[in-house]
């Protein structure tokens, strides 16, 4: 099935909110802190407000007085009303103290960009430096400078789940245990298209409107409600096309409180959009993790017990989902598809002068089972096993489903060793010592690595689904969700086709208005198929009903002997038929919704080999080849599954090989603000994939669907790594591991 919306994105036709601003809005720019920690002793903007076509600047002084209040973290960890973590007030602009370095203190609106940013260097601040913290274990020393006085040690909150006293009874018996410290690095989610927000105030009817790039604008208008003090029916959000999300867009930032508070100031539209090097000191960054596991094994292999630790960097402020990322995330997959009778885990999310952390790509499944992944590793070299052996000797039988883990989440199918065995055999593991071998004879070293993977889908509980046919003959369906780039127009199209027996190419999707259903969960989780799609499925089937009336009375027969299939009602046993849009007219247009609730998470599990060689004279690595078998349940589009595998993959190789935030550990500047520091994976980074799909069927949802959008990102670091170790005969390296670290590894070898 080609996608729907291809054509108008090839062709330039795409509909962005940077190409929807109206003529005569003002233009924003944000004046960011230049220190990581510093009190604020004075700001004078009297030279910026007489520059030339500067229509207004705001600084935190100025929020009070106009209504504006903190933008809260709305995420739960363990109690519904958040009083188990510390969640410090963040005003859009900062009051009294900058926290990270790019902290909004002023914001600037003029006729132009370039206007605005000229009186924004004008603004005189007179700062006092303070000293920083950059890093969650540095966070966690006793000396370490105090991000918030509300938070003693910088602890934002602890978390423990699992059976200690059964996980230490194991520990003492075991044949053997292992242990390793690991490093998720930090990450700068560098979506292709920037964030920005375009505020519009109608004082005739008090409303406000916010068009911006998001994933979903219901959970953006109850935020930016409660930041601007107003009712929800005074808020309406718009999300048109957007470019890359990847979790960084479904939080709340600033700059979306900022166009709105300055529209109904000016009386005039205010339009702001991220520079690119703006954008790395100011969109949420990822993982930031550093990780103690510990396993315990019997003499075969099996564990018996797995124990691990966790300190989380949050930034200097709660994002949107920031304390859920590495506790209830973390948490939900720490055991991966294996049978581990006993665990336990423990973390503790500290604040840090730096960006605040948040949702990227799998939130915190990637963190959890890099860990266990890279212990598994550990764990087979320790005992003389095959590292595919050892993980075939742990993995859960299809007959050991379903399966409630030490943590209460219940995997309900999968045959999860299937995988690792077609995928040994698609990356013809049988061959790898000979082309190891050929490997060596030109001085370069091989190594060929793997690991497994299982992911809980899901985002919000609940979406809602509305599907319309008008007079016409035009079918829409509505949905809470949000495609960034995912091809919702094409998957969402195929299933409500389905439905109603007819052309997907007849079916227009409406997402990204706040005013077009009254609630919506928005696109995170890998759950936009599970939830959006079971939605308007649902109420697909409720308009078939709708129309049974109609085609019954037109057919002059009772509705209980009309049948639908293929887009037409007919009598049954007859070739009496009226076709759906034929009843829709006569009905004056057909309408249906729904609202999808799930109760259970989908569990997509797969395996990823890949194979890799090593100039050991650079340490550059080439990416040989790259398998991936997964069970992502039923497939509704497989070309768009494709395509997020893909993507899944290569942004999980860049966080193992490539990409890393530096800051400063004395200043807390940012080492690595472009993209002159902070690489990207190219094209001659990676090799060929080879996809192949086994589905175990799924009951969780009427789709059958599992999800799949971050399955690559959780198996592709531990997988990559394992090779890259393999390549150089060491036990563990760190991500990223550079061309420079690899070198040095071999040297300390």
């Amino acid at each position: 099935m080609i996608r729907l919306e291809d054509f108008r994105f090839v062709t330039g036709a795409g509909r962005f909110t940077d190409d929807i601003v109206p003529a005569g809005a003002g233009r924003g720019f944000v004046l960011r802190s230049p220190h990581a920690h510093a009190e604020i002793r004075s700001i004078d903007t009297a030279a910026a407000k007489a520059m030339p076509g500067v229509l207004a600047v705001l600084t935190g002084v100025d929020q009070a007085g106009d209504g504006i209040r903190p933008i809260r973290c709305p995420a739960t960890v363990a109690k519904p009303d958040r009083s188990d973590y510390v969640d410090p007030p963040r005003m859009p602009l900062a009051v009294g103290r900058v926290r990270h370095v790019g902290d909004a203190v002023a914001f600037v609106v003029a006729e132009t960009v370039e206007q605005a940013r000229d009186a924004a260097e004008a603004i005189e601040i007179d700062y006092d430096p303070l000293p920083a913290v950059v890093d969650a274990e540095a966070a966690a020393a006793p000396d370490a400078p105090q991000v918030w006085d509300q938070a003693p040690g910088n602890l934002c909150v602890t978390y423990a789940k699992g059976d200690v006293a059964a996980v230490d009874a194991a520990f003492a018996g075991a044949a053997r245990t292992v242990s390793l410290r690991v490093v998720n690095n930090r990450l700068v989610v560098s979506s292709l298209e920037a964030r920005n927000a375009l505020g519009q105030f109608d004082p005739a009817g008090n409303r406000y409107t916010l068009t911006t790039t998001s994933q979903g604008v219901h959970f953006l208008r109850k935020i930016l409600c409660d930041a601007l003090g107003v009712a929800a029916d005074r808020l309406r959000v718009l999300t048109p096309d957007v470019g890359g999300g990847f979790g960084m867009k479904f939080q709340a930032y600033p700059e979306q409180a900022l166009v709105l508070w300055a529209a109904r100031k000016l009386g005039r539209p205010v339009h702001w959009t991220s520079e690119r090097a703006e954008a790395f000191l100011s969109d949420t960054h990822a993982r930031a993790h550093v990780s103690e596991g510990e396993l315990a094994l019997d003499a075969d292999g099996r564990i018996l017990a797995y124990r691990a630790r966790s300190l989380a960097d949050a930034g200097a402020y709660l994002s949107s989902y920031a304390p859920a990322i590495p506790t209830l995330g973390f948490a939900k997959v720490l055991t991966g598809p294996y049978k581990v009778p006993a665990a336990s885990l423990d973390v503790r999310v500290l604040f840090t002068n730096t960006v605040p952390v948040d949702a990227y790509r799998g939130a915190g499944k990637p963190e959890a089972q890099y860990l266990l992944e890279r212990l598994l590793d550990i764990a087979a070299a320790e005992l003389g096993l095959d590292r595919a052996e050892i993980r075939r000797r742990n993995m859960l039988r299809p007959s050991d489903l379903p399966w409630t883990n030490m943590f209460g989440v219940v995997y309900d199918s999968g045959d999860f060793a299937a995988p690792l065995d077609r995928a040994l055999t698609l990356a013809d593991r049988a061959g790898f010592a000979a082309r190891r071998a050929a490997s060596a004879a030109r001085g370069r070293r091989r190594g060929f690595g793997l690991a497994a993977y299982v992911h809980g889908t899901g985002g919000d509980p609940s979406e809602r689904g509305v599907v319309e046919i008008d007079t016409q003959g035009r079918v829409t369906a509505r949905s809470g969700t949000q495609s960034q780039g995912q091809g919702h127009a094409t998957a969402f199209a195929a299933v409500v086709a389905e439905a109603l027996g007819i052309a997907a190419a007849d079916v227009a999707l409406i997402q990204g208005d706040s005013d077009a259903l009254d609630r919506g969960g928005g696109t995170g989780g890998s759950s936009s198929l599970l939830l959006g799609a079971s939605a308007l499925a649902k109420a697909s089937a409720t308009l078939i009903d709708k129309g049974r009336a109609v085609a019954a009375e037109a057919l002059e027969a009772a509705p209980g002997d009309v049948v639908f299939a293929a887009g037409e009602y007919r009598i049954a046993g007859t070739d009496r038929r009226i076709h759906l849009y034929d009843a829709a007219r006569k009905a004056g247009g057909l309408a249906a919704d729904a609202l999808f609730e799930w109760s259970h998470l989908s569990w997509p599990n797969g395996v990823q080999v890949c194979e890799v060689e090593v100039d050991p004279e650079t340490g550059r690595i080439t990416l040989e080849r790259y398998v991936s078998v997964d069970d992502f349940g039923r497939e509704i589009t497989p070309r768009l599954v494709d395509g997020q595998v893909v993507g899944g993959i290569v942004q999980g190789i860049g966080q193992a090989l490539l990409e890393g935030v530096v800051y400063d550990g004395d200043s807390g500047q940012l080492l690595t603000g472009s993209f002159t520091d902070y690489a990207l994976p190219r094209a001659d980074d990676l090799g060929p994939f080879v996809l192949e799909r086994l589905p175990t069927p799924t009951k969780n949802n009427p789709s059958g669907a599992k999800g799949v959008g971050e399955c690559g990102t959780i198996g592709a670091p531990p997988c990559a790594i394992s090779a890259i170790c393999d390549a150089l005969g060491i036990a563990h390296i760190d991500m990223p591991a550079t061309p420079e670290k690899i070198w040095r590894a071999l040297r300390g070898a």
